[in-house]
């Protein structure tokens, strides 16, 4: 029987898969093992139900995480985070998720985190709609209400609901770990509500990510992996309008003069190609990057050693915006849908103001790794992963310099393996 205070708080919530009396039952949750056979049975059964599904084939982001909830692909991290000590590791009991409004899919990742790590969740999906989010939800109601995976049921638990405290503060309050992404300002908001005092917290903070691209690398390409480089790109930033905290923002060109105006001209004419092809483009769009572009101009000033310059472009699905020299506060003029600050890189050390922002989060890159490594090792602040092109979205439990899996489990020392005095 729900409380009270409970069914008011709970009053203007909807719920997408779970109901009011999954969230009653919470505190009675037993804490599973991370990994435990029958949840990567159940994410499993999830996945094959996307697989065959014909509308989630039309979006690559609901495929790539079928294919992440694989039980082969789960047994992969067991094998990365698990480890026998003779310590148990349990789930910390309630993961409380606030998922962000800009990326479909990261509510869903976010929840497969809880439960590969053993816990019950709540999981906050943000009020715009998404096709994406409801096939996925489908997916799992159809697999949760069969009788196999019964006793699973109350740990899926996912909401819909404005901003009303009242509600995260009841969350909060049932929460043993709580995991905030979205930004700096609904980090701010949501920690208006308390915790208990053994919770603990995940923030996914405002970002902003780089490519850089070794031009005589790109070249030597072959015409099917020039195309591949532009299906990835396309992916890493106009699959998400652009407005994931992975997709670069700034796109920096190593390598000699000559070539790299030669392979700039060949990249970014094949990534328009395929904008132009496949991305849906609103006129708002448009608007904003112009303005940005005005922006940007105005506080870079005319002169010839830091002026910017918006290249020519056909139209506005695709601007670009070069910059002579990168100055402080660049990624606060920002913008989405393809717009993309691009600067010629002598030394990749050149990068290095940039990268020691804390809101620096990715470096995806064409070419060979070793070419960041100065930067990388220069004591930089920023910076949490590094990836080819391609991947700037593919999730892991280790995410912004967090180990998920740590953070998300609790251990029962019981290996007596403690110092005897």
């Amino acid at each position: 029987m729900l409380e009270k205070d409970m069914m008011e708080a709970l009053a203007g919530v909807s719920f997408l898969v779970g109901n009011k009396e999954t969230v009653g039952r919470i505190p009675d949750i037993p804490a599973l093992e991370p990994f435990a056979a029958e949840m990567l049975d159940m994410l499993n059964d999830v996945s094959r139900s996307l697989m065959t599904d014909r509308e989630a084939k039309q979006y690559p982001d609901v495929v790539t995480y079928a294919f992440w909830i694989r039980k082969s692909s789960a047994l992969k991290l067991k094998e990365r985070f698990h480890r026998e000590d003779g310590d148990i590791r349990l789930g910390r009991g309630t993961a409380f998720h606030i998922a962000p409004s800009n990326v479909p899919v990261n509510y869903a990742y976010s929840l497969t985190a809880g439960l590969l790590t053993g816990n019950a969740n709540i999981v906050r999906i943000p009020t715009k709609e998404f096709p994406q989010v409801d096939i996925i939800n489908r997916a799992f109601r159809e697999v949760l209400a069969g009788e196999r995976y019964a006793r699973l049921r109350p740990y899926v638990c996912l909401v819909r609901y404005g901003r009303e405290k009242a509600v995260n503060d009841l969350f909060s309050a049932l929460a043993d770990t709580r995991i905030i992404w979205g930004g700096d300002d609904t980090i701010a908001e949501i920690r208006k509500s308390p915790l208990a005092p053994r919770a603990g917290e995940v923030t996914f903070a405002d970002r902003f990510s780089l490519a850089v691209i070794d031009a005589g690398n790109y070249l030597d390409l072959d015409e099917r992996e020039k195309e591949r480089a532009a299906e990835d790109f396309y992916n890493d930033t106009y699959l998400t309008d652009q407005n994931a905290c992975t997709s670069p923002r700034l796109v920096a060109w190593m390598g000699e003069n000559g070539r790299v105006e030669e392979a700039k001209a060949e990249f970014w004419q094949r990534l328009y190609g395929l904008v132009a092809r496949k991305y849906v483009f609103q006129p708002i769009q448009g608007v904003n990057k112009l303005m940005s572009s005005c922006l940007a101009a105005a506080v870079y000033g005319m002169e010839t050693a830091s002026a910017v310059i918006v290249e020519p472009h056909t139209d506005n699905r695709l601007v670009r915006v070069k910059v002579q020299r990168i100055l402080d506060g660049l990624m606060e003029l920002k913008d989405n849908s393809g717009y993309f600050f691009e600067y010629d890189c002598a030394d990749v050390l050149e990068l290095k103001g940039l990268c020691d922002d804390k809101h620096c989060q990715t470096i995806s890159y064409i070419g060979n790794r070793e070419m960041l490594m100065p930067l990388l090792t220069s004591g930089i602040r920023g910076v949490d992963r590094v990836v080819q092109v391609g991947k700037t979205m593919d999730f892991d439990l280790i995410w912004d310099g967090y180990n998920l899996y740590e953070r998300l489990t609790r251990v029962i020392a019981a290996g007596g393996g403690g110092v005897t005095v």
